[in-house]
């Protein structure tokens, strides 16, 4: 592979597709299909491979942006690891959220890249009402991954968030159902105040006459009573 520090883009894009294409198997591509990863382009390579593969380049936003216009899977995967959340713009991220086509992919760069970036609570807001299954969970992926990485942000601002929460919580669509259920966890983890309110509203979908909303509530209901939920939330300071 082309070494760190490389200024020819284009270069380390051929290398990294090649690479991609040895390493991939189609044991690999089944596999991801059998847990609803589904691409237009995939090669077959795991994601502990990918971030080893990544780690070379650092931080690389010209590369990151490149790796994803080639449209692979696992290039776009790459691009998380790659891109430098201090260039991302909102005009990318909704350009690369336009592009989500699994909950990997979304999951992926909400987790890695979004979350780290200044714009996340705006697209949080923003994408919450897209009509996409994948673009609509990206609000609540990347809401899940800023709570919990962000450690400095007031609970003011994930207070702002529930009722984006609860506005999703009839959507039946099953990645859009998970997604919020993953960030009213989120939100409930990060502090003792906030998981009063994640449980207040919980109890609350938990007696809505909607089904998925029900659904949500209840879920996230059994999941903070777990021994392990209620360790954390004792270590909390707020």
């Amino acid at each position: 592979m082309v070494a760190k520090g490389t200024n020819d883009v284009k270069q380390d894009v051929d290398a990294i597709l090649s690479q991609l294409e040895r390493t991939g198997t189609k044991a690999g591509r089944d596999g991801m299909q059998r847990y609803g990863i589904v691409a237009p382009k995939m090669f077959g390579v795991s994601v502990g491979t990918m971030q080893k593969m990544a780690k070379p380049f650092g931080r690389n936003h010209d590369l990151a942006l490149a790796l994803w216009d080639t449209g692979w899977y696992e290039a776009r995967m790459m691009s998380g690891f790659i891109g430098d959340p201090t260039r991302v713009t909102p005009a990318q991220m909704d350009r690369w959220a336009g592009d989500f086509d699994n909950w990997a992919i979304c999951d992926h760069l909400c987790f890695h890249l979004f979350d780290r970036t200044p714009h996340a609570f705006g697209k949080i807001k923003q994408w919450s009402t897209k009509r996409g299954e994948f673009q609509k969970r990206a609000s609540f992926a990347l809401l899940a991954s800023v709570a919990l990485h962000d450690k400095t942000t007031p609970d003011a601002e994930f207070i702002a968030c529930l009722p984006l929460i609860e506005d999703a919580s009839t959507d039946e669509r099953n990645f859009v159902k998970k997604g919020v259920v993953w960030a009213l966890r989120g939100v409930a983890g990060r502090s003792k105040a906030l998981n009063a309110r994640s449980l207040v509203l919980a109890k609350r979908l938990a007696e809505s006459e909607d089904r998925t909303a029900r659904s949500i509530g209840k879920e996230v209901i059994r999941e903070l009573a777990k021994p392990a939920a209620l360790k954390r939330l004792e270590s909390q300071k707020r």
